[in-house]
Parts: structure tokens; C-alpha cells; sequence
């Protein structure tokens, strides 16, 4: 499985007017596409950034996909008043343990490593931390997006508040310090989000 992500920075106060579009204009023509299994939503309401992600079930579908997507990322950005920067991923990772409730929240981590030790970290990252996950109270769900030939990733994962984002947040650190460390892995950026939009269908991997 494969996603597109485009990050904005944009006018908080515009991110409900581009909410509005995706879900009522958007949706209805990404529900059409063969081979289209999901979109989110993530924004931080604060300063204006938002990740919209759409998720095909391989990379031919992702690829068919463009033209239609690119003028879906254009209006999204006219609304948001914001420039787009567009990333591809593999989808490594999936665990849902419920469905996220409003008032979500995601924390979105991103790591850099050697390529060639991320599978190694990934396939650690899920016998490790996932199972983990599962236990905590207000757990949602986890992704990992993988770059192969770059060696990033990106874990994005949902509880249903922030106090229980925070209190996982403070039990896994220790874990996941260890982790990057065995497989150096270096932290590039970390971002708490509102789940503003979770339209998924996309099959667990976990």
C-alpha cells in the first residue's frame, strides 16, 4: 500500500473551510478511484500547519491517481492560502484499535536512519512498541509511512485526548530512545495534531 502526504502551512482560520471541501467535495470524487482506500485530515489549529493524506491500495493505483489528485492539492491550497509540499510513501505499518473519536489527537514522528537498517527498525518498531500501544488507555491507532531509498519514516499515532497522548507519550520515550539508538536512528521533526478527518479503509498490517 502506498500514500501521498502534502503538508501546508496555512491561515488557522481557513483550515474548517478546507475540512468542508475535502469532505463534501473531495470525498465523493476519491470514493470513485480504483483503488483508493483512505484519507485523513491532521491540523494544528494553532499554526496553521495541516498533512492531508490519501492512501491507495498499490502503487499503480497511486500512480493513476495524479491528475486527479494534483487538482485536489491545488483547490486545497487555494483555500488554505498555502504553499504544498508533496512526499510518497510506502505503507509499513497499520494497527487500528478503535475508531478515533472527535476531539483526537495525533502525534506524527519523523526519523531518518541508513537505509539500510530500516526495515530492521520498522519490523522492531512493530514486535516492540505496537503491542504496547494497544495496552495504553485512549489508544486509537498507529502508522508508520516508510521511504526506502531515503531511510525515513514517519509514526503517526491517535489517542482519543491529550491527556492520553501525553501519558503514552512519557511511558514509550524511554522505549523509543533505545530503539533509535540501536538502529540510529535520528529524530528530523515531531508535530502533535488535531484528527480533523479519518477516512480509512486501508487493511491492517499488524
Amino acid at each position: 500500500m502506498y500514500a501521498r502526504s502534502t503538508t501546508f502551512h496555512a491561515d488557522p482560520h481557513r483550515i474548517d473551510e478546507a475540512l468542508v471541501y475535502l469532505r463534501d467535495r473531495a470525498m465523493p470524487a476519491l470514493m470513485g478511484m480504483d483503488g483508493f482506500v483512505g484519507l485523513s485530515m491532521l491540523a494544528d489549529r494553532d499554526s496553521g500547519r495541516c498533512i492531508i493524506t490519501s492512501s491507495f491500495e498499490d502503487l499503480a493505483a497511486l500512480h493513476r491517481s495524479a491528475s486527479e489528485m494534483r487538482g485536489i492539492r491545488a483547490r486545497t491550497a487555494d483555500v488554505l492560502q498555502s504553499p504544498q509540499a508533496l512526499e510518497e510513501w510506502q505503507i509499513a505499518l497499520l494497527h487500528r484499535e478503535r475508531s478515533a473519536p472527535e476531539g483526537a489527537r495525533t502525534r506524527v514522528t519523523w526519523y531518518r536512519t541508513d537505509p539500510d537498517r530500516l526495515d530492521p527498525m520498522l519490523d522492531a518498531y512493530a514486535e516492540s512498541i505496537v503491542p504496547r500501544l494497544s495496552d495504553l488507555p485512549g489508544f486509537c491507532s498507529v502508522s508508520v509511512f516508510a521511504d526506502p531509498v531515503e531511510g525515513r519514516s514517519a509514526a503517526a499515532v491517535t489517542f482519543a485526548d491529550d491527556a492520553a497522548l501525553e501519558q503514552a507519550s512519557a511511558h514509550l520515550a524511554p522505549l523509543l530512545q533505545e530503539l533509535g539508538s540501536q538502529y540510529a536512528g535520528e529524530v528530523t521533526d515531531e508535530a502533535t495534531f488535531d484528527l480533523v478527518l479519518a477516512h480509512l479503509r486501508v487493511p491492517e498490517t499488524v
